[in-house]
């Protein structure tokens, strides 16, 4: 459905002056693909371009080189009224803060129908009755039509968000840290909300956060990355024991459990300047494992069964418990 080929984004450095040639790597070297009805998660700490890629797969952000193909089709070959129309009608996001994603001044009722409205979908009556279809799709009264966004819950308002995303029927949605603005009390059900109309509607997702254990309960594959770089995908039945990239192997150590008290696999430093990455592989400044061979090159893709690609010199053996890799850094 959706490919990423050798996707490439470098930004301009806001800093270092008027006459700074400093560029920011955003994005580096993203190959990814999402068939039909697939969920994939993407993981990674902030400003390893996870939101960047959602940008990059909705066609939000230009890549400086690569291509991102849409039913085989590459976005960027398209003229701007084609792309708008594929990426428009197939393809929904859901951004991470509903009340700055909302026009505050616009009543729900416009704020669903104004996608209908700018691909004439339908006549105004099956509009309107699209609208209605949303609220009831996404758990909100009929009611909620006439509501401005400001005076919903955080809750609401990403419901809201939701229907928008869905009003003209695509069939991928892309959710960029969909619950990190709301309460954690609600945040159970606005994942439930996705994972039921995930499965009503025959979608395939794209669901980007920081929290992992979320990311393993929503997805069919993990995508960690670090420093603009997808480093591993995995499928998530598979993560953490099965995962075999380093930084895969730490991110997961980190996370917070609720019965069993977490055995973190420590690393050091910082993480490296998106303006000056390390040659090779960037996460060889913090890894235990990196030797002049890291340093040297990035490495390729190596398989590791199906749907199971990473990229390391020196990957842990599957199966490795975070003990056994605390005491081989230490």
């Amino acid at each position: 459905m959706l490919e990423l080929r050798d996707v490439h984004v470098v930004h301009k450095a806001r800093t270092g002056g008027l006459f700074s040639h400093d560029r920011v790597h955003a994005l580096t070297g993203a190959s990814l693909t999402v068939a039909p009805g697939e969920t994939v998660g993407v993981v990674g700490e902030s400003g390893c371009g996870k939101s960047t890629l959602a940008r990059v797969l909705v066609g939000l952000q230009r890549p400086t080189s690569g291509t991102v193909s849409l039913n085989g089709r590459d976005l960027w070959a398209m003229s701007d009224a084609e792309r708008r129309a594929a990426v428009g009608t197939g393809v929904g996001m859901v951004f991470q803060d509903p009340s700055t994603a909302l026009n505050r001044r616009l009543p729900v009722r416009q704020v669903l129908r104004d996608p209908l409205d700018v691909h004439r979908r339908g006549t105004p009556a099956e509009r309107d009755a699209r609208v209605r279809e949303l609220l009831g799709l996404v758990g909100l009264p009929a009611s909620v039509a006439e509501a401005l966004p400001g005076r919903l819950s955080g809750g609401q308002r990403q419901r809201v968000a939701v229907a928008r995303a869905l009003a003209l029927e695509p069939a991928l949605l892309v959710a960029d840290e969909p619950t990190s603005a709301l309460d954690v009390s609600v945040r159970a059900q606005i994942l439930n909300l996705l994972l039921d109309l995930k499965d009503r509607l025959g979608l395939a997702m794209v669901f980007v956060s920081h929290d992992i254990q979320t990311v393993r309960r929503m997805s069919d594959r993990v995508v960690s990355m670090y420093l603009g770089r997808i480093v591993e995908q995995a499928p998530a039945r598979t993560v953490p024991l099965g995962a075999r990239h380093p930084y895969t192997r730490a991110l997961f150590s980190a996370t917070p459990g609720l019965i069993s008290p977490i055995t973190p696999i420590p690393l050091t430093g910082a993480v490296p300047s998106a303006t000056r990455p390390p040659s090779g592989c960037p996460f060889r400044t913090r890894c235990w494992r990196a030797d002049d061979t890291c340093a040297a090159a990035w490495p390729d893709a190596t398989p590791d069964g199906d749907d199971h690609l990473f990229h390391c010199h020196h990957p842990v053996a599957a199966g490795a418990t975070d003990l056994d890799l605390i005491q081989e850094r230490s």
